[in-house]
């Protein structure tokens, strides 16, 4: 994942700040795998918390946090991410059944899609992320073991370097459909990174391509910093998101998309909870109020 230059040591091969807050999402990922009604399955995310020092202490199953769903940051703030897990999982399957073979995670971090979703046989996924971060990820997933369901091609170059020649060069072909995520990445980055690889995916898509993002429209990030999800991450395992978010104004990357052609649905977390029935809801000083998920596809003629 990119974003700001790591403010501490590294934690077995994963930068801490950015770095870290993979480790969190694993770890939501893990607590909503072992829910009675989860959403997502994901049978390697208690391993990578459970490899890195740092995290040592973090549950990885709600019975093991005292308030169970009512902390902020275990409770609610990971059921948001198992949430996504499933919205993107649901996003990238249904891409490549329509015909995309090429799936390109951008800051893939600590994802295991390649292992755990029933992709076609035919199907090649690109992780694209620090060289640190898959590094930590291939040790964790080889004691295992585990074995891709696709084609993995790892792409150790960091998003503010020349990805898109790493990513040609490893075999991608603009030419063909491809189906593009960015989880939980752009608002580290500042506006005008997020445009260029916004622009980038476009000139690197064909028709017949997909992308999804996360975004968030708060012109004020600050305002939410005494909100319950940010409080308690920062004092239950000292991450600090509003520091690592980048605060300068976003650009409307969706927007920008449909001048360029594409489709684009926006949509908010809560749309989601209310269709699968289980999920975060908005409450007073949210944290969560101004995240949209963006979709978007590359018509064909």
């Amino acid at each position: 994942m990119a974003g700001p230059e790591p403010q501490h040591t590294n934690v077995e091969g994963v930068d801490a700040g950015v770095g870290l807050t993979a480790l969190l999402v694993a770890a939501a990922r893990a607590l909503e795998t072992h829910r009675p009604d989860s959403l997502a399955q994901d049978a390697y995310a208690e391993h990578f918390v459970r490899a890195a020092p740092a995290c040592a202490d973090w549950p990885v199953r709600v019975q093991q946090v005292p308030d169970g769903d009512g902390n902020p940051l275990w409770g609610r703030f990971a059921r948001y991410f198992g949430l996504r897990t499933r919205v993107l999982d649901d996003f990238l399957l249904r891409s490549v059944r329509t015909g995309a073979r090429q799936v390109v995670l951008l800051g893939a971090g600590l994802d295991t899609r390649v292992f755990r979703l029933d992709w076609p046989s035919d199907c090649v996924v690109f992780e694209i992320d620090r060289a640190g971060v898959l590094a930590f990820k291939h040790r964790v997933l080889t004691d295992l073991p585990a074995t891709p369901k696709a084609k993995r091609v790892p792409i150790p170059v960091d998003l503010r370097a020349d990805w898109v020649t790493a990513l040609t060069t490893a075999g991608f072909d603009p030419a063909a459909p491809s189906v593009w995520l960015a989880e939980g990445l752009l608002f580290y980055l500042p506006s005008p990174a997020e445009t260029y690889l916004i622009d980038a995916v476009d000139r690197l898509t064909a028709e017949g391509s997909a992308l999804a993002f996360e975004a968030k429209l708060e012109k004020d990030l600050l305002k939410y910093r005494d909100s319950a999800i940010y409080t308690a991450t920062r004092e239950q395992i000292g991450i600090d998101l509003l520091r690592l978010f980048d605060k300068g104004p976003r650009p409307d990357s969706a927007g920008g998309l449909r001048t360029k052609g594409w489709s684009t649905s926006v949509r908010t977390p809560f749309d989601f909870t209310h269709q699968h029935g289980r999920g975060p809801l908005p409450e007073p000083n949210d944290a969560l109020e101004g995240n949209r998920w963006v979709f978007a596809h590359k018509p064909r003629p």
